[in-house]
């Protein structure tokens, strides 16, 4: 994805992650909600409700898919009929990027329920970049990757994470997902650096940002998507569109939710942020 494709991209400006539960809020604030991520695998199999439910939100919303089971990271090769039917609901929905996981899901034939790390390694840059060559013949539609959060980094590592990241968007010509709050959790979690490790990816490469808040269990700060988002995200995100150029911004929520204008409010920051940072390309 070169700096022209890059630049034909439109601007979705900040939105949210859409969660049924959030329906009728949503609706009623459309006004202040850009555009919507919503869960791909929500809508795959879907039943008459879901059906309902999805033409609802594509006729009022820009609606960006965000799959979370596709296991790129998975040696065993994609899930040819369920990329078909990813690729029928991208299709339907026409967006101008949809995104994944750097991460592997399924191992073995088996769904582990989790997105999981992959080894910091060359032989998996190849597994991740042979997957994505397969799912490009599919879907032809920008794909974006996401960077996780994770507990701790697996045995025999070749490089540390910040270029087994850019390492694979260059092979694979995506753009990336950056998690700002994922970056921030991983650096409290694993004693890192958070703007060290910005600088050192491909930030051309940066198509949308993630930010949430997390919460503490033990010593352990864990990625729930169940706080407001705290300052030193907030601190994080400014500094990352000091340094790029997001084309969208969505807030996460998926458990403790507060009274919705709650998340306007984090909403309407975010999108101060964008207007008032200066922006490099």
């Amino acid at each position: 994805m070169d700096n022209q494709q890059l630049k034909e991209l439109p601007e979705l400006g900040v939105g949210l992650g859409y969660r049924a539960n959030l329906r009728s809020e949503i609706f009623f604030h459309q006004d202040k909600i850009d555009f919507l991520e919503i869960i791909a695998e929500h809508y795959i199999d879907m039943t008459p409700e879901k059906e309902s439910e999805l033409e609802l939100l594509k006729n009022h919303f820009i609606l960006i898919p965000h799959a979370i089971n596709l296991s790129l990271g998975t040696a065993e090769t994609i899930d040819q009929e369920y990329l078909i039917k990813l690729a029928k609901l991208i299709k339907y929905l026409n967006p101008p990027w949809w995104s994944e996981h750097i991460c592997f899901t399924k191992a073995g034939g088996i769904d582990i329920g989790h997105l999981s790390p992959l080894p910091f390694t060359n032989e998996a840059i190849d597994v991740v970049c042979n997957n994505i060559a397969q799912i490009k013949k599919i879907i032809d539609t920008p794909l974006i990757l996401e960077n996780i959060s994770y507990l701790l980094t697996l045995p025999g590592q070749e490089m540390d994470e910040s270029e087994f990241i850019s390492r694979i968007l260059e092979k694979s010509d995506c753009g990336l997902l950056l998690d700002v709050a994922n970056v921030y959790i991983n650096s409290v979690n694993l004693n890192y650096d958070p703007i060290t490790f910005l600088k050192n990816l491909p930030l051309e490469r940066v198509i949308q940002l993630h930010f949430a808040g997390g919460h503490w269990y033990k010593s352990v700060l864990i990625d729930s998507h169940s706080q407001n988002t705290p300052d030193e995200i907030w601190d994080l995100m400014k500094k990352t569109i000091e340094l790029c150029n997001p084309r969208g911004i969505i807030l996460e929520r998926d458990e403790n939710f507060p009274e919705f204008c709650e998340l306007l409010n984090e909403i309407n920051h975010a999108r101060k942020i964008k207007l008032s940072t200066k922006q490099c390309v």
